[in-house]
């Protein structure tokens, strides 16, 4: 049983509706034993929710909720929420979340959450959420390149403010576009904190709607570079030095671009099941699950982007077939040329 606590990332561009969200959140009874972890406690406006302020800067809340201040370092934060938690000098929380301000980039939080001890020792993450205003969301990624790179980090999308702007068809497309994988929630004033902050299933990685072994959507942004994601089914044999050998791969020669990367992949020898995850070119240690998540029993990876060859992309999934003991230092060349002898 995984008792590590679970961490949400609650992300989104400035107005688009995290405040709300959060409000509602900690005001629902069924979200008691919450911690928050903010910039600050003034940008959220919660005198109708304190209760007492207790010491370095950590706010108890009369829904059974506390919140304090992000330190220097997120990893510091949680793990000194933590332990003051076994000491018993906080109540014992059941879920974290943790909000960024609107102009932040959440890339760097998520490779904490996934990949620092002090943090995957005692917390998971959960998911990251992700606010996306419906009346103006559009412009927002016009002028602003870190809204389209939210969206395409994220597991859930909530689309907020419903109750005064549709959701148009534009919208709801460059979203399916830049990623095809989250879950999309509507809210009208906060409303979505239920499904949001719910607890995830196993990682699920849909590939109903790739027709191929192969499938790539890439658009262009208004910025010159295209964001878009590349999905594939596996079907041969993986191994764990491929799994090494892929990864190095992946992060040499796609870096930073490579913004997200999920794969649910099964290793031949002893047949595990494995969750690979990737942020921003950094991969992190790959989660064996019990069985798969659902009755799709293919190894599949997704992968989304800034401007990604989806080309170069499935030329490197032959890495993945690899043998046991085969050099992890593979490079794209190798591969080809591997691939022209046994065909």
């Amino acid at each position: 049983m995984n008792t590590r606590i679970p961490v949400f990332l609650l992300s989104g561009f400035l107005g688009s509706g995290k405040t709300t969200l959060l409000k509602a959140l900690l005001g629902d009874a069924r979200f008691a034993n919450t911690a928050v972890v903010m910039n600050e406690f003034g940008a959220i406006g919660l005198d109708h929710l304190m209760l007492e302020r207790g010491s370095d800067s950590v706010v108890l809340l009369d829904s059974g909720c506390i919140c304090c201040t992000l330190s220097d370092s997120v990893h510091e934060t949680l793990a000194d929420l933590y332990f003051r938690r076994t000491r018993g000098e906080l109540p014992p929380f059941e879920r974290v979340v943790i909000e960024t301000t609107g102009l932040a980039d959440p890339a760097p939080i998520l490779n904490t959450l996934l990949g620092n001890r002090l943090v995957t020792d005692h917390y998971r993450l959960e998911a990251a959420v992700v606010t996306v205003d419906a009346r103006h969301a559009l412009g927002n990624m016009a002028a602003n390149p870190e809204v389209e790179k939210q969206i395409a980090v994220a597991d859930r999308i909530v689309l907020t403010k419903l109750d005064v702007a549709e959701a148009g068809a534009a919208l709801c497309s460059r979203i399916a576009q830049l990623n095809p994988q989250a879950q999309v929630l509507g809210s009208r004033n906060g409303d979505a904190a239920l499904g949001a902050f719910a607890p995830a299933p196993i990682q699920r990685i849909r590939v109903e709607a790739v027709p191929s072994p192969h499938h790539a959507h890439t658009h262009a942004s208004p910025h010159g570079a295209e964001m878009g994601s590349c999905s594939f089914i596996l079907d041969q044999r993986i191994s764990w030095a491929g799994i090494a050998a892929w990864t190095r791969l992946a992060t040499e020669t796609f870096a930073e671009r490579l913004l997200r990367c999920k794969g649910l992949l099964q290793v031949a020898e002893g047949g595990e099941i494995v969750f690979l995850q990737g942020v921003q070119g950094i991969f992190h240690f790959s989660e064996r699950l019990k069985h798969w998540p659902d009755a799709d029993h293919r190894s599949r990876l997704v992968c989304i982007g800034r401007s990604l060859d989806e080309a170069q992309l499935r030329a490197s999934l032959q890495a993945f077939y690899l043998p046991a003991g085969s050099d992890p230092y593979v490079t794209l060349p190798d591969l080809e040329l591997a691939n022209q002898r046994n065909n």
